[in-house]
């Protein structure tokens, strides 16, 4: 199984989460691929996907863009699973406070706010180091505009990492990667 966790104002109808899902669905593995609407709460986001992780019958692998690298990351290291990081938001809690006030979700255009008890709930979920780095794949692109890959590559040190030059923070390569993302979660030869 494959748990697809979106960025901050993303969702399900992202490119890079329709784009999994088809290829998943391709290999007919389409009940082996989870991604739903995540809450703004990081603590309601982590209680949905923890609740999804439970249900599963063998331990899943996460796949998380920019915020959802983050919560990738935070429930990999509690859960000792599989990860695929993409253009990561290393540092969530500094990257999102200049984000605190009236945000608008990307594909279903509704308004949310986005308040410091967010950024504490984030802060709650970070980890100094990472325990279990053998257990993650970095998937960034130097040209991200809006994070430094910098911080991702010095985050996920002992990783696996692919770092590719140019493109921006949508990860412009993804449809290169979805079958080794599928391999690497031991879904597909």
């Amino acid at each position: 199984m494959i748990i697809y966790l979106h960025g901050f104002r993303s969702g399900p109808e992202s490119w890079k989460a329709r784009s999994l899902g088809a290829r998943a669905a391709h290999h007919g593995l389409q009940d082996a691929f989870w991604c739903e609407q995540l809450p703004v709460s990081a603590q309601a986001a982590m209680a949905l996907v923890e609740a999804q992780i439970a249900r599963c019958a063998t331990p899943p692998t996460l796949v998380g863009s920019s915020l959802g690298g983050f919560y990738a990351t935070h429930l990999a290291e509690t859960h000792n699973l599989k990860a695929v990081v993409v253009n990561p938001a290393v540092i969530a809690p500094l990257s999102l406070a200049s984000y605190i006030g009236t945000q608008r979700h990307m594909y279903s255009d509704e308004t949310f706010e986005f308040t410091e008890a967010h950024i504490a709930e984030l802060r709650a979920l970070e980890h100094p180091t990472l325990a279990h780095p053998e257990n993650f794949w970095l998937l960034a692109e130097t040209g991200d505009e809006v994070l430094d890959y910098r911080h991702a590559v010095a985050r996920y040190q002992g990783s696996r990492q692919t770092v590719l030059d140019g493109g921006d923070h949508s990860f412009t390569r993804w449809d290169d990667y979805l079958d080794p993302i599928l391999r690497y979660a031991g879904l597909i030869p």
